[in-house]
């Protein structure tokens, strides 16, 4: 019978170890297939957006946090033209590059949206998290839009807000 609960226990560990959870529920593999087959042409505009992230927040205190599930939307706004999505970065409060979910070029299609989740149990950005996109577009086309949705919604409590990206020079 000892034997029986010490395979027991030990299988309960081995188990757990495996199904860990991935940081992030966007698959690295689905960005590789959607990336560019062309090349893009130095006649494109490139530019670079910064956007804002929390992945906590402080809640009474400094002491005492909420953590937050985010939502990036990176959205093609143009009616009929794609454009390009060159990298896609992701950094702490401090500064520090966490992880690049890509860093070759992906096309979107005239108003379509893809979507970066950051889970709610990935705190690494911290409470001042932050994402840096290049991009390259046309002449005359309108830049892409960078938008997150921060929620929790830990028991009776709901919180959520939204974050929009600003161009950089």
């Amino acid at each position: 019978m000892k034997y029986i609960f010490i395979l027991i226990i030990g299988l309960l560990g081995f188990t757990s170890c495996e199904n860990q959870q991935e940081i992030s529920s966007v698959n690295p593999v689905n960005w590789e297939k959607r990336r560019a087959t062309v090349k893009i042409s130095d006649s494109l505009i490139s530019g670079k957006t910064y956007l804002s992230i929390y992945s906590e927040i402080y809640s009474e205190s400094e002491h005492r946090t909420i953590n937050l599930t985010a939502t990036i939307s990176l959205r093609n706004i143009n009616l009929a033209e794609g454009v390009y999505i060159k990298k896609a970065s992701y950094y702490d409060t401090k500064g520090n590059l966490i992880r690049t979910y890509f860093d070759y070029p992906i096309f979107l299609k005239p108003l379509e949206t893809i979507e970066i989740i950051i889970d709610e149990k990935d705190t690494a950005g911290g409470s001042g998290a932050n994402f840096v996109f290049d991009w390259a577009i046309e002449n005359s086309v309108n830049e892409p839009l960078f938008e997150a949705v921060m929620i929790s919604t830990s028991g009776q409590q709901g919180i959520s807000f939204t974050t929009k990206g600003i161009s950089l020079k």
